[in-house]
């Protein structure tokens, strides 16, 4: 038989007082809108409160009913259509309100559901109509052709366009239910200022002109919120705005190496930067780093035998290694790219993911960089959410206006609202008290996630703890399969990243990054190290 009632947070005929807890109504209020008839068996398995004790709890509870309330009317609505033939029009909103005792907003949710489905079809000023079925799928297509048209122009590059973006997939992509996330990119949900960033959203939208077209290069006052960041000479005029810190790399790349050049990279470095130079038709030249950062002398090396214009790096908690541009090294750099006619490419990307233990952070090397040697990339996107993307790109001289210009014709501009909710959002009290929270939340990740590896991985070698960022740079036993091992993790519930990836040559040992960002608490860590040596005795043996 079917269940014709659903009860939900709709609409009440009185307005009784709450005292203490307890609902006080005169003995005249009507109930009969208000309660559902014996006769009628209640789909919704949740009640609707009858004790507020306060506004907060009160909104919570009518949030849960509602969404209840929803999902309940859908599987409903969803199990009549077979009542209707193909076109045929739906009771009306106010019907399925009185038969359901439902809110209208939890029918026009349910009706848009069904329609983002598929099912129904809406026609305002009409009604809702059940779909008619989708015809059916056209014959496959032979696509072989393109194979021949991808590679027809493949002899004549210096470098192969094809990308390979298994190394950003590993760290982007949600594995399943059930697995520990070490491969993961992002601070967990728990760890993102989410409240801060709706209210900020919230004001911006709200601000006059959120919604108009911004100017080209950002707003000025968050060009000047990054430039303060950066210091030194620079200046808000020499900061754009971009869309999260992989736009602008692809945007410094595009603007300071022709395809077909070399540009050097640090060895190991982040597979996404990789990915961006070969996809732009340009040749990795890695230079190794030790627990120091980039080695100088091999840097020179780098740049006699290649003759490349740019080099890429990251100063501070290098990913994958965590490894910071020691002192006496970032003069030196900085002199070894300027002699060889070269821009730095300085992805500052993890600055605001530092350590509760960290000490001063030492500045951006643009900040000591009066020649315009270096191409600054800061964001906020690692200590916010994923979708927050907002970064900045800075730079001395007429390369400026070159950045500009790829940018505008690539992206036009960063959304002004998103511009804007980033101005309220670290221009709060909330702001400040997000970094420490995840800088304490951080080092606490860190040292659970050492000691595990420790105790139940001895075979492993953890060479540098890291003071910042989010992940640990393990080299496993000599011999060791990365490829096997990853699977068998996966098999036994931790997905984790191997190392090859980071690497645009040959590789001088294997290693996996594991990142402690992305799981739900030191416990979820814990479990998901025991995991890992489950599956290290699986591969290795023992």
């Amino acid at each position: 038989m079917l269940r014709t009632a659903i009860r939900d947070q709709g609409p009440k005929p009185s307005r009784p007082q709450a005292v203490a807890g307890k609902v006080r109504e005169k003995a005249t209020t009507p109930r009969a809108a208000w309660t559902v008839p014996k006769a009628a068996p209640r789909v919704s398995a949740l009640a609707a409160p009858t004790a507020i004790r306060g506004d907060s709890v009160a909104l919570l509870c009518a949030l849960m009913q509602e969404r209840s309330s929803v999902a309940d009317l859908v599987s409903v609505l969803r199990r009549e259509l077979d009542r209707y033939s193909p076109g045929g029009k739906l009771p009306s909103s106010r019907a399925l309100v009185d038969r359901f005792r439902v809110s209208p907003v939890t029918v026009s949710r349910a009706l848009a559901q069904l329609a983002a489905e598929g099912l129904v079809v809406t026609r305002p000023g009409a009604g809702a109509f059940r779909a008619r079925p989708r015809p059916s799928a056209a014959p496959a297509g032979d696509t072989s052709w393109q194979e021949v048209a991808l590679s027809a122009d493949g002899a004549a590059d210096l470098v192969p366009r094809s990308v390979d973006a298994s190394g950003v997939l590993a760290s982007l992509a949600a594995p399943p239910p059930g697995v520990v996330e070490f491969n993961g990119g992002y601070l967990h949900p728990s760890l993102q200022p989410e409240r801060a960033m709706a209210a900020a959203l919230a004001r911006a939208g709200r601000r006059p002109g959120a919604w108009g077209r911004p100017p080209m290069e950002g707003l000025p006052e968050l060009r000047e919120w990054f430039a303060r960041g950066i210091g030194g000479a620079i200046t808000a005029a020499e900061v754009l705005i971009t869309a999260g810190g992989q736009s602008a790399l692809a945007t410094a790349l595009r603007a300071l190496a022709p395809p077909g050049t070399p540009v050097l990279v640090e060895s190991p470095t982040y597979p996404g930067m990789l990915a961006i130079a070969r996809a732009a038709g340009l040749r990795p030249v890695p230079v190794p780093v030790d627990a120091d950062g980039v080695r100088p002398a091999l840097l020179a090396d780098a740049f006699r035998a290649t003759g490349a214009r740019v080099f890429v790096c990251q100063p501070l908690f290098q990913n994958p290694t965590g490894a910071v541009l020691a002192p006496e090294r970032r003069g030196e750099v900085l002199a070894i790219a300027r002699a060889a006619g070269a821009f730095v490419v300085e992805d500052d990307f993890v600055r605001r993911l530092v350590h509760e233990d960290a000490g001063p952070l030492p500045a951006p090397l643009a900040a000591d960089d009066p020649d315009g040697v270096v191409v600054h990339v800061g964001s906020l996107t690692k200590a916010t959410s994923p979708s927050f993307r907002v970064s900045a790109l800075a730079a001395h001289g007429p390369v400026l206006e070159r950045l500009r210009a790829i940018q505008i014709v690539d992206t036009f501009f960063v959304p002004r609202p998103l511009q804007e909710a980033a101005l309220e959002l670290v221009g709060s009290p909330a702001w400040p008290r997000h970094l420490r929270a995840v800088s304490a939340e951080l080092r606490a990740r860190r040292d659970a996630m050492t000691s595990a590896l420790r105790l139940r991985l001895p075979e492993i070698t953890l060479a540098h703890i890291p003071s910042g960022g989010y992940h640990l740079w393990p080299r496993l036993p000599e011999g060791a399969d990365e490829s096997a091992l990853t699977s068998a993790a996966l098999r036994a519930g931790v997905a984790i990243t191997p190392g090859r990836p980071y690497f645009s040559a040959e590789p001088p040992a294997a290693h996996l990054r594991l990142s402690f960002a992305a799981v739900a608490n030191t416990g979820e860590i814990a479990e998901g190290v025991r995991r890992l040596r489950a599956a290290c005795l699986e591969v290795w043996g023992g």
